[in-house]
């Protein structure tokens, strides 16, 4: 029997992709299309997606996300996509079904179904770039809870020396504030500390098996080693660390998560 092809999207900040296709192996992607207005960005991507008849579309979506509603919340910077409601957009552009979850959690389905994650149901995703969040799967489920996990604004005991203030515009230095690309970019010299801190709460909380750090930043040489070496000295041998590994997806990891939320 033929799989059905699904569509993709991934939703970010500065450029979607949209891919269609059944798997890593039989996968179209399209060209990065640049974040501008809904109506603009919506277009391109609703036009994309028509010319390879899909019939059920995947979205992993920069946040906060109403995931009951499909809609990205009043609560994210980008003030132009405040209150859209992308799966319904979506859907009635292409008249097909939408499933709609956070860009990071899209990448933790992915490196899951097909990446550095397979057989491992007790794990979480960091993703290190110009923000920074992380998905979590449980039991072999993603969760969601009340809302969504933003491990992004953890808050992490400051480096006693550091008198950088944050760049997070809601809570100054939390880990997104600390350790980001933007505040890396902005004069953060302790990225490789406030990570491990911030492992360091979500081993504690999550008991994670394996944590995987993707994102920009984590492509700078050494910072995995570092962050590693720092979270064995942080925890103190009072609990085991979790493995920290690259996704075996790379930059993929986003958009093959969102077909793998569209495939089910």
């Amino acid at each position: 029997m033929e799989r059905m092809r699904v569509g993709a999207i991934e939703a970010g900040g500065t450029k979607f992709i949209c891919a269609a296709g059944t798997g890593p192996d039989d996968l179209i992607v399209s060209g990065p299309i640049a974040t501008r207005s809904p109506h603009e960005t919506l277009a391109d991507v609703v036009a994309w997606l028509r010319e390879h008849s899909v019939e059920r579309i995947g979205i992993g979506c920069f946040g906060p996300v109403d995931l009951q509603r499909g809609a990205i919340t009043r609560m994210t910077p980008k003030l132009d996509w405040r209150g859209v409601k992308i799966r319904e957009q979506i859907e009635q552009a292409l008249g097909a079904a939408c499933v709609v979850d956070t860009d990071v959690n899209a990448a933790a389905l992915g490196e899951h179904r097909w990446g550095a994650a397979q057989g491992v149901d007790d794990f979480v995703y960091i993703t290190v770039g110009t923000g920074i969040g992380g998905g979590v799967m449980v039991g072999g489920r993603l969760v969601h809870g009340l809302f969504h996990t933003e491990l992004g604004h953890l808050r992490v005991r400051r480096v006693a020396t550091d008198r950088f203030r944050g760049v997070c515009p809601l809570h100054g230095d939390c880990l997104e504030g600390l350790a980001s690309g933007t505040a890396i970019a902005k004069g953060s010299r302790f990225a490789a500390d406030y990570l491990a801190l911030g492992l360091m709460n979500i081993t504690c909380a999550l008991s994670p098996r394996l944590i995987v750090m993707g994102g920009g930043v984590m492509k700078t040489p050494g910072l995995l080693m570092s962050v590693r070496e720092k979270l064995r000295h942080e925890l103190k041998g009072y609990v085991p660390a979790p493995r920290l590994v690259r996704p075996k997806l790379g930059d993929r990891a986003g958009v093959l998560g969102a077909l793998a939320l569209a495939i089910g």
